[in-house]
């Protein structure tokens, strides 16, 4: 069995998708529109479907109508780095135009955590993690 995270987006999953493949150092896998379905005009550069790798992580997405979308609540995508120095830089990248739920700071588990939304919709926490005992 294998989970995967599934993200909808307000018609710019492709942007998002482009934005964490060249600052997270993801590589976009698949990317379809819906040009070759029977659609309205306005939707035929809608994604249908997107997938790409972070890490060792897979995530799909795709646009929804704009009057369906609402940017995630209550689930977060954690993102877990090696040093506090890429933690303050992908959460800068991520809060830009966003909104920070949390600022990036020292907690008792991390030596840096921050949980925001970035200005595609998607909630992240950003963790550089203390050692565990």
């Amino acid at each position: 069995m294998k989970l995967h995270t599934y993200l909808n987006y307000g018609g710019n999953c492709e942007q998002a998708f482009r934005f964490y493949e060249q600052h997270l150092g993801g590589k976009i896998t698949v990317i379809m529109d819906h040009s070759q379905q029977p659609v309205p005009d306005n939707w035929k550069k809608a994604i249908l479907y997107a997938r790409m790798t972070i890490g060792e992580t897979e995530l799909m997405g795709n646009d929804v109508p704009p009057e369906r979308f609402q940017p995630m609540r209550s689930a977060y995508l954690s993102l877990t780095v090696d040093s506090s120095e890429e933690a303050e830089r992908i959460h800068a990248l991520l809060a830009d135009d966003g909104e920070i739920f949390m600022p990036m700071e020292e907690t008792f588990f991390a030596h840096r955590f921050s949980m925001l939304r970035d200005k595609f919709g998607t909630s992240w926490m950003v963790i550089h993690p203390r050692p565990m005992p």
